[in-house]
């Protein structure tokens, strides 16, 4: 399973804008093949320390089959959803971080396991959990919300201009029989990729409820991270890349910038990389590393 679960994109820029200390506390909230906290466990000294989550069992499975980091001591992983960061922090002694790693796309193997219902290439139940062992699956979503609702997903998360007849004819179809496999949903909606594309990504982002997770986990970081700490994000698609990115200006899950009495902009972070896209060499040796964006901040006070 270890050979294809995950390629990482922009990987060194991503490592090197971490600034990584040796005597160091990590965390790496997007474990999935374990390329970044392997690049990450290099550079750390015998003091560092690397938290490894994931909410995917297979992450784990995956690395026990690898076998690089399970014996290290200085590596701790984390079963669980990174949206609990403070959390998790808090119940293993850690209160101040150096640096923090998202990489928010989502793995080779969830994409390629038909299993897991993630894309419309394959024929497989309409799933899509990172997390097999909770939650509502994308035929749920697809089979229970209203009309309405089930648009104003397809239209607040895949940007859909369609969203409400798209919406309509799946549940013209439901009626007539229960959408539960990722063919079905494919063959209803036609042979349009980027509808697809954005469909099932809709779907996704609903089922994990990745956008609210990243907002809890941006605000953990803030009083979490050290004075010169760092936080790199690896986004994949415009909402989250717009939340990224207006928190790193404004230090503000909304984005709204705040100003002191002489009309300095307070922010807790110096932003250090804005926007940093793969070559074409990277995309040619990895197509789906092709969206990715890397921003990287740094905190400039503590709060």
């Amino acid at each position: 399973m270890h050979e294809t679960y995950h390629i990482p994109a922009l990987l060194d820029p991503t490592i090197r804008g971490l600034n990584i200390r040796p005597d160091g506390i990590y965390v790496d909230v997007t474990f999935g093949g374990g390329g970044h906290s392997r690049a990450i466990m290099r550079q750390l000294g015998d003091k560092g320390q690397l938290y490894s989550f994931d909410r995917d069992a297979d992450a784990y499975a995956n690395e026990q089959q690898r076998g690089e980091l399970i014996n290290d001591p200085r590596w701790h992983f984390v079963h669980g959803n990174f949206r609990y960061l403070s959390n998790f922090m808090d119940y293993c002694g850690i209160t101040q971080i150096d640096g923090l790693l998202a990489d928010l796309g989502v793995s080779f193997h969830h994409f390629d396991d038909a299993q897991r219902g993630f894309s419309f290439r394959f024929e497989g139940p309409l799933d899509m959990r990172m997390n097999q062992q909770a939650g509502m699956t994308a035929a749920d979503i697809v089979n229970t919300y209203s009309e309405e609702s089930l648009a104003n997903v397809l239209y607040l998360y895949g940007e859909l201009k369609n969203s409400r007849s798209i919406a309509h004819r799946i549940v013209a179809e439901r009626q007539r029989e229960p959408v539960l496999r990722t063919e079905q949903l494919a063959h209803l909606l036609g042979d349009d990729k980027k509808t697809l594309t954005l469909v099932f990504q809709a779907l996704r982002i609903e089922v994990n409820d990745e956008l609210a997770a990243l907002r809890q986990l941006l605000t953990s970081a803030v009083g979490l991270l050290a004075p010169a700490g760092r936080i790199a994000i690896l986004t994949y698609h415009s909402l989250e890349d717009r939340i990224v990115k207006n928190f790193f200006r404004s230090g503000q899950i909304d984005g709204q910038i705040q100003k002191d009495f002489y009309g300095n902009v307070v922010t807790p972070f110096r932003v250090i990389e804005k926007g940093l896209v793969p070559t074409t060499e990277e995309v040619n040796q990895n197509p789906r590393a092709r969206s990715a964006k890397l921003r990287v901040a740094e905190k400039i006070v503590s709060i």
